[in-house]
């Protein structure tokens, strides 16, 4: 006799209290199909990080629409990990939105919730395509409230609004806090153009944050070669002659 499969361990992320709690006793209806164990709650996509990461965790059942960090950016972070759970996401989205997650083969469930659908999902829930997931940022366009690196096996967050500047190096991307650097591997052109609101370009291989710059200077000794200094950083970044009149164009609307 074949021992029983161990519960599937589900954490439920959604910022209304209404939606966890309906979520918790449609689990409970599935209970005669599918063994599963609730192991916590989160309201953002913040603390459903630092949950999946303080203990273990099979699937995550993921709101799309949360304040602060959605569940697109969230299931992002939480494919870095090692060993990443599965994701399932709910959502209110439109037909249109729901043909996306079936052409990229994510599972998601429409809300409100049945059981039998839910059943469906946990029973084939897997790991996410990170493809996938830059696929669906097309239907539910948001620039991320974070970046984040893998180090020693831990998910590592690094607020948007904390960055100083963002410089391509050979494969990685360098982004610079006031406290340290972090490598991650992202397309510097890809980033210019999520956070386009916030970063400037001012060189091929450098966007520095618009609101963090202090001073615009002229190197001495050469007839047209600028640099800048920002906020927090005594370093100064060279600015291409290129670059230079749409900085200055761009600094005159701040």
């Amino acid at each position: 006799m074949n021992a029983p499969s161990p519960p599937l361990r589900i954490l439920i992320v959604d910022d209304e209290a209404p939606a966890r709690h309906r979520l918790r006793d449609v689990l409970t209806d599935c209970a005669a199909e599918l063994s599963v164990d609730v192991v916590g709650e989160a309201e953002n996509g913040l603390d459903a990080l630092d949950q999946v990461q303080r203990q273990t965790v099979d699937a995550v059942l993921l709101d799309i629409r949360m304040p602060g960090m959605d569940g697109l950016e969230c299931a992002a972070h939480l494919n870095r990990l090692a060993t990443p759970p599965a994701i399932i996401f709910s959502t209110a989205f439109d037909a249109y939105a729901c043909q996306a997650f079936e052409l990229n083969a994510v599972d998601y469930l429409l809300k409100p919730v049945r059981a039998d659908r839910l059943v469906r999902a946990l029973s084939r829930a897997h790991r996410l395509n990170a493809g996938a997931l830059d696929q669906l940022r097309g239907v539910y366009p948001k620039a991320r409230t974070h970046l984040s690196v893998n180090e020693k096996g831990r998910i590592v967050l690094i607020p948007v609004d904390d960055i100083l500047y963002l410089k391509a190096e050979l494969k990685y991307v360098t982004v610079r806090t006031a406290a340290r650097e972090f490598l991650i591997e992202e397309s510097l052109t890809r980033l210019e153009s999520e956070f386009a609101d916030a970063f400037l370009r001012i060189h091929r291989n450098c966007l520095v944050a618009s609101a963090r710059i202090r001073e615009i200077g002229k190197l001495p000794g050469e007839d047209d070669g600028h640099f800048l200094r920002l906020d927090g950083l005594d370093e100064r970044l060279m600015v291409s002659r290129r670059q230079y009149s749409a900085l200055r164009e761009r600094m005159k609307s701040y």
